[in-house]
């Protein structure tokens, strides 16, 4: 079957889905009018953790003497350092400009793309000429952009956003990091492990985890020597001297707080990019939380889809982005494809390390399943200790029939681990499935084969569970 397929915006949506079209024999339009590789890939998750790993072997210096070794004046260097996070993301852009013309039905086209109708697209060139390309279906992919909060004082110099802060050289001396959620949890950490001064002011932190994760998380920051606020909101935010001033009041109590920083990081979520598509002369349906699509992706106009960040499915992840691309294009193409938006790995690059798949035991209650929990702690693991990361834990949940249904991890590695929960869970593995599976020695993997035994009393490594005593009955 021959389609022509226009793909508007060129992430890890958009030139996924150009790579299957093409696969499958389409012919693919790919318009991208910033940067090939999205927001993922050069402002977001490629450049924050070429951060990360800086952050981490600055933390392994100043924890060296654990290890028997001595350190002395040691320093970042920003320029350095941005530069090779640079060099990072030129190198897979060169490597997708590679991928994408090894296919000769792929077209890639620098410009801004707007809607004319279902199946027309007009598109300004970077040299101001207009071109209209007539297609079969069209893909939005054009993702997400950091939105800021109404606090007062939030257009003052000096507040940014990741996108800003990504961009600088200079390691702040002091950064207050306003909003709680992966992207604020993630810059705290790497910023603290950089040399700043961070300071956390959380509404709530991360609100989608497992409670219990969530809980340990914020000790866990704090003794990375991070100044950790709860259950507070940034009210106004006041220039004082070459300083801003945060004023925060807390949420279940009449009192605020004024902190001082160099710089403030809004970290309040992302918001759907769909300025300048036509979506209001075409009469697609939107809103704030993105373009509204059905449970196959299409907007309420036949043959126009959106997937990623800038529908509003709600799942702002590169991977999620990428498997419903490829669910779209294959449906277009004609084939069966299935995708299942319940079971997908969240990961949270902090120090620890945070990540998570399936049910929290939350939603377990919620949904009224009768579960089981079981947790294995880091600190009995012996790789963790070797690399002086005893802190954490891994906890799975089951069903009564023993399915694995949950997997939180926080500790080393975490967002590594969870693939092997995320495979458990998303192919109705069992305790009794991963116990048959031998797991190497010494390794991180243990702790899941651990945790995952305990939900049956089988783990080697764990103490069986306590029998509750029976209380004698007072005559």
């Amino acid at each position: 079957m021959e389609k022509n397929i226009a793909i508007i915006g060129a992430g890890p949506a958009g030139y996924v889905a150009a790579i299957r079209g093409a696969q499958l024999g389409a012919n693919i339009y790919l318009i991208e009018d910033r940067d090939l590789g999205g927001t993922c890939l050069n402002r977001g998750c490629i450049p924050t953790k070429a951060y990360f790993r800086n952050a981490e072997i600055m933390t392994d210096l100043k924890n060296s003497g654990e290890f028997g070794i001595k350190v002395d004046n040691y320093s970042l260097d920003g320029k350095r350092m941005q530069e090779r996070k640079n060099g990072i993301v030129n190198q897979l852009v060169k490597g997708i400009e590679k991928l994408l013309s090894s296919y000769e039905n792929i077209e890639y086209i620098a410009g801004r793309a707007k809607l004319k109708d279902k199946n027309t697209i007009s598109v300004k060139l970077k040299n101001n000429d207009e071109r209209e390309i007539s297609v079969d279906n069209i893909l939005i992919a054009t993702g997400s952009k950091p939105t800021m909060t109404e606090t007062k004082g939030i257009d003052m110099e000096g507040v940014i956003t990741s996108d800003d802060l990504l961009s600088m050289e200079e390691i702040p001396e002091t950064l207050i990091v306003v909003g709680a959620g992966v992207i604020g949890v993630e810059f705290a950490s790497i910023y603290n492990g950089l040399g700043s001064n961070v300071i956390l002011l959380a509404s709530r932190m991360l609100k989608n985890a497992d409670k219990e994760i969530s809980k340990r998380i914020t000790p866990l920051l704090k003794k990375q020597g991070i100044d950790v606020y709860m259950d507070i909101r940034a009210k106004e935010i006041i220039k004082e001297g070459d300083k801003l001033k945060v004023v925060a009041r807390y949420k279940n109590k009449d009192e605020e707080i004024e902190v001082l920083g160099d710089k403030v990081l809004i970290a309040s979520g992302r918001g759907p990019v769909v300025e300048g598509l036509g979506l209001d002369e075409l009469g697609i349906e939107y809103s704030k939380k993105g373009i509204s699509v059905d449970e196959n992706f299409e907007t309420n106009i036949e043959g126009i889809y959106a997937v990623g960040d800038v529908n509003n499915v709600g799942i702002q992840l590169a991977h999620v982005a990428s498997s419903q691309a490829i669910y779209v294009i294959e449906k277009i193409m004609g084939l069966k494809s299935k995708i299942n938006l319940d079971i997908y790995p969240n990961c949270v690059f902090s120090i620890p390390e945070v990540a998570d798949v399936g049910l929290t035991e939350e939603e377990a209650k919620e949904k009224g399943i009768s579960y089981k929990v079981s947790k294995f702690l880091f600190g009995a693991n012996g790789k963790a200790l070797t690399l002086g990361q005893g802190e954490g834990l891994v906890k799975v949940l089951s069903d009564e029939e023993n399915k694995i249904i949950g997997v939180h991890i926080i500790g080393p590695h975490a967002n590594d681990l969870i693939h092997e929960g995320a495979l458990a869970i998303s192919n109705d593995l069992s305790v009794e499935d991963i116990g048959r599976t031998i797991h190497a020695h010494p390794t991180l993997s243990e702790a899941f084969y651990e945790a995952t035994l305990g939900l049956t009393g089988e783990a080697i490594h764990m103490a069986p569970p306590r029998k509750r005593k029976k209380r004698k009955r007072k005559n």
